[in-house]
């Protein structure tokens, strides 16, 4: 996914990811936004990259639901957006998480939540 919408994985922390992603003018909508698919995307990314870092080995963890509330429109000239995934919870079958995604002046533009679902791998 890093690939088709870029972004910057900052060192992680147990329970929490930080990524730095630079909207592009061809992820804008019709009304000259940045589409919200693009910041579902960098939600969901960074909301399953937290989960992932709770992880015992054999484990994975696919998204069970994701939700979003955008706040203030995200535009190609709203510069670098940091983009947090958290862990609000980790059970033995489900993690709650929330992420957020901010400009670098710390205004939020979209918060987020999703749940994750503890599975082991298959081989």
């Amino acid at each position: 996914m890093a690939e088709t919408l870029p972004f910057t994985l900052l060192p992680p922390e147990e329970g929490r990811i930080e990524l730095q992603a630079i909207p592009e003018a061809r992820c804008c909508n019709l009304t000259n936004t940045i589409h919200g698919g693009w910041a579902m995307t960098m939600l969901d990314t960074a909301m399953s990259l937290a989960a992932q870092t709770t992880l015992a080995p054999g484990e994975t963890c696919p998204s069970l639901e994701t939700t979003a509330k955008f706040i203030r429109p995200i535009s190609i000239h709203s510069g670098v957006m940091h983009v947090t995934g958290q862990v609000i919870a980790r059970g033995r079958t489900i993690i709650t998480l929330e992420g957020r995604i901010e400009n670098a002046d710390g205004k939020i533009h979209v918060h987020g939540t999703s749940s994750c679902m503890i599975v082991p791998c298959k081989a």
